[in-house]
């Protein structure tokens, strides 16, 4: 067997979201708001475009990075959107944003090179990091500091094996989006450190609220032959069952992510690809999803910070609720199987972020408006019989 897949933990969101399906079949009243999957179906003029490409023959093998058409648009949209210009010869369409991630590490790491990750951070980037042999290097952001990225704690955990960052931007979990004065400290931090790429995960970058922009680093001119931007149509668009994602890369990366990319998968869909084009015609539909979710926060996040001992900071983007609960005598694990015993609602314990030096949890809002009133009384009920 592969050590290094072998002693890889299992996703910590696959397996409370599997728990929660079989739980909701001997149980319907179960609310999950452990995953991160839209609740909206994919917009009607994506869906059309695929099937009558499928219909009209779109079966074979599609030779290259993806469509001429789908990377022309990418690459449109990644310059009035980001501000990133970007070779369309170095943008390559992937199965879904994680194998974005995965080929771009892939590229960059050999047996023993570091890999910075922000904490709290998503759960899928050490093992992917494990996987080619890279060691993961956490910086433990603070909550009491709203999770603000420092130049110290990035000087703290840079070595001269240090040869990635990854920034995740808007943040899952915490709900943070990358502002200027961040962004100025990533890109010192980078033309002090020559070694370092910098991957940058912006899979929620439409889902911000109250009229904020969150930055994208490829932008920054001085350093963009260095960051990689890794984006998708998953959770923006409605379209996670697709498996629709790319990549923007410096040629270097491209060149050795796209060889494994040919030996690994050898093509996208044809006809998926064509429907993801039509994507970028949605902004209306985006839009509406963004106001829906904006509304959902505000319920639900709202909720929250009226239970006594309960805080939860406004995400500023993204579809999460980054919960606090003040209590002594339980931790985020132990605090999610209450609630999930005693208040039949699924969410994802801070832990499993990396979070442990407060009792944090997170909740989707990508859920029923009728299901989050549910599951916000629920969680009131359950926490006030601790008290």
């Amino acid at each position: 067997m592969n050590r290094r897949i072998e002693q890889m933990r299992p996703s910590a969101s696959m397996v409370l979201m599997g728990k929660a399906k079989e739980m909701q079949k001997k149980d319907p009243s179960v609310i999950g708001l452990a995953g991160g999957e839209p609740d909206f179906p994919t917009p009607d003029r994506i869906s059309m475009a695929a099937i009558r490409s499928l219909t009209e023959g779109n079966t074979h093998y599609v030779v290259g990075p993806g469509i001429p058409e789908l990377r022309a648009a990418i690459r449109q949209k990644l310059l009035e959107d980001n501000g990133i210009d970007c070779d369309p010869n170095c943008i390559l369409v992937t199965p879904g944003g994680k194998n974005s991630i995965y080929l771009a590490v892939q590229a960059l790491l050999n047996e023993g090179d570091e890999a910075i990750v922000l904490d709290p951070a998503w759960v899928s980037y050490e093992p992917i990091i494990q996987a080619a042999g890279g060691v993961t290097v956490k910086v433990k952001l603070d909550w009491r500091q709203d999770y603000r990225i420092t130049p110290e704690a990035l000087e703290a955990a840079c070595t001269d094996k240090t040869r990635l960052l990854i920034i995740n931007y808007p943040n899952n979990p915490t709900g943070r989006i990358l502002h200027e004065d961040e962004a100025d400290i990533l890109e010192k931090f980078l033309l002090a450190h020559p070694q370092v790429y910098l991957l940058s995960d912006e899979v929620y970058e439409k889902i911000i609220f109250d009229g904020k922009k969150s930055v994208s680093m490829g932008a920054r001119t001085s350093v963009r032959d260095r960051v990689i931007t890794m984006n998708g149509f998953s959770k923006c668009v409605a379209m996670t069952g697709w498996r629709m994602g790319y990549l923007a890369a410096p040629k270097a990366v491209f060149d050795v992510a796209y060889k494994l990319y040919q030996h690994s998968l050898s093509c996208m869909s044809g006809f998926l690809q064509v429907g993801a084009v039509e994507a970028f015609h949605c902004q209306y539909e985006i839009e509406e999803m963004r106001k829906v979710y904006q509304h959902r926060r505000d319920l639900f996040c709202g909720a929250m910070n009226e239970i006594p001992g309960v805080h939860c900071t406004m995400p500023e983007g993204a579809f999460y609720a980054w919960v606090r609960f003040d209590l002594k005598q339980m931790d985020s694990a132990q605090v999610c199987e209450y609630l999930l015993e005693n208040a039949g609602v699924v969410g994802m314990p801070g832990s499993a972020y990396g979070e442990e030096a407060a009792c944090f949890m997170r909740f989707s809002f990508a859920n029923a408006t009728e299901d989050l009133e549910i599951a916000a009384k629920r969680i009131r009920e359950a926490i006030t019989q601790l008290a």
